[in-house]
């Protein structure tokens, strides 16, 4: 029996990954995964006071998606449905390792490893990034009344662990293609062709492994 597909959509806060995410479950038949935001009690604290809140913060994320991977693998993967998912669970580690100090880390990560390491994984990353002029406009554009003290350099520097982190990736999975597309270049929300452009190297990269032919052919999951 193949793997079924599960894609991850990832990039810094405000590039578009759930409105990319929701497109492409609508496209492919994909169930559709969006991380829990605004119900993290503590994130317009930590947007305030980023030492002061960032342990409580990112724990409450941590636990959450580890409770949504859990169950998308219990009601969906298991039950060979694919799914589309909004993040990717190792954007904790990007965060964590920002805004945590050495002995809080290092805790973290001891949680982390335990709880993840039966995990699902992505079988596709689509990694989105933009400029800093592009994800603040974005940002102010949504409105999110908790990301409205988000520092600049704290999202540019953000952004700049995004790429570390998913190059490093890259070098210990090169079994997990990783497709990335400029928010600077492309605009899939209001362009229809960028949005097709975005779907058809999905598709291309879909087709070059087996598991998916069956899925594609089918017309979804």
């Amino acid at each position: 029996m193949g793997v079924t597909p599960f894609i991850t959509v990832e990039g810094p806060i405000g590039v578009g990954k759930t409105s990319l995410a929701k497109a492409i479950s609508e496209q492919f038949n994909f169930a559709l995964l969006k991380e829990i935001v605004d119900e993290n009690p503590f994130l317009g604290k930590f947007y305030e006071n980023i030492e002061e809140w960032s342990f409580q913060t990112e724990m409450f994320f941590l636990c959450n998606r580890y409770k949504q991977l859990g169950d998308i693998n219990t009601h969906y993967l298991s039950q060979n449905r694919s799914v589309v998912a909004d993040y990717h669970i190792l954007k904790n580690l990007i965060f964590a390792e920002r805004t945590l100090n050495n002995e809080e880390y290092q805790k973290y990560l001891k949680i982390y490893q335990i709880l993840t390491e039966d995990m699902p994984k992505p079988n596709v990353i689509i990694y989105l990034n933009a400029s800093l002029d592009t994800l603040l406009k974005r940002i102010k554009k949504r409105g999110r009344e908790v990301e409205k003290n988000i520092s600049p350099l704290y999202l540019e520097q953000l952004s700049i662990d995004y790429e570390n982190t998913l190059a490093s990736f890259e070098k210990e999975h090169p079994e997990i293609p990783v497709l990335r597309f400029s928010g600077d270049e492309l605009d899939f929300v209001k362009n229809e062709k960028d949005l097709n452009y975005i779907f058809q190297k999905l598709s291309t990269s879909l087709k070059e492994t087996s598991w998916a032919k069956n899925i594609l052919l089918n017309g979804g999951c």
